[in-house]
């Protein structure tokens, strides 16, 4: 009897342990006065963060991915950290396509993998990004990519790189410092620059619609982790109204600054977490 319960526990926990979250580097958010000498530039990509341990494809949930056989047959036995992409506006495109449980071949030809951290290597960001660069050379995977890394010597210039791909379609900057160990946890060696701020909430109340919303959804009631809550009514598609996302889900939204209280001012849905 013992064993049998041993067994059927064991059953139940496996899935829990099976997809537990990897341990992944998370950026903090860049402040007016750091120098972007001391780090390497690139563009933050719109895609789906992905991680490759050598063997599996697994988004940051640690769920995995289904992708083709020959999209991951290439891929090195080296652990690899990257994005899913599609291009710069296709974000909600590609997510259909990563999400199905049966890929499409077809789809998944529209998607690169582009790398920009390997975990748990030695050296410094500069030495990891040198040996990305020749991993993604010698793949013969196209669709396996390094994320371009450069370098921009001021802040004034850093404004302009930022604008410059904000005006191309893109999100922002991503800044590493180059003398950086490879570490895990949301730390201040990585930051994001946008034109705006994102973050993420529960949803836990859908909130009806009005006037030409009338019948659908208006806004959803959102939590933080601290419990604190607020609403969300703008940045929807007319899908997104007539089929809103779930209560339950982790949605991302962007806001512009935070009220006096500590809550986001003007907040706006972004997305369903780019991780299912």
């Amino acid at each position: 009897m013992r064993v049998f319960l041993r067994l059927l526990l064991l059953m139940l926990l496996y899935p829990a342990i099976a997809r537990a979250e990897p341990a992944i580097l998370l950026a903090e958010v860049y402040r007016n006065g750091i120098d972007p000498a001391d780090y390497l530039i690139s563009e933050k990509l719109d895609g789906v963060r992905a991680i490759w341990d050598g063997q599996t494809l697994r988004f940051r949930s640690g769920n995995p991915v289904h992708a083709p056989e020959w999209f991951v047959r290439s891929l090195p036995p080296t652990p690899l950290d990257g994005e899913l992409w599609a291009g710069r506006g296709r974000f909600e495109r590609l997510s259909g396509i990563v999400r199905k449980d049966v890929p499409i071949d077809e789809e998944w030809r529209t998607v690169r993998y582009m790398i920009f951290e390997l975990p748990d290597a030695p050296g410094d960001f500069t030495t990891r990004a040198e040996r990305i660069r020749y991993l993604t050379a010698t793949a013969n995977a196209p669709w396996l990519q390094a994320i371009e890394q450069f370098r921009i010597d001021n802040r004034a210039s850093l404004q302009r790189k930022l604008e410059e791909i904000v005006r191309g379609g893109g999100e922002g900057l991503m800044l590493h410092r180059a003398d950086a160990p490879y570490l895990t946890g949301r730390s201040d060696v990585l930051l994001k620059l946008k034109p705006w701020e994102d973050s993420e909430a529960r949803v836990v109340g859908h909130v009806p619609g009005k006037g030409k919303h009338a019948g659908r959804l208006g806004a959803l009631l959102v939590e933080l982790p601290d419990g604190r809550r607020f609403r969300i009514g703008t940045g929807f598609s007319d899908a997104q109204r007539e089929a809103p996302p779930p209560i339950g889900t982790t949605i991302t939204y962007r806001f512009r600054a935070l009220t006096a209280s500590g809550l986001p001012r003007f907040p706006s849905f972004l997305r369903v977490r780019d991780d299912p």
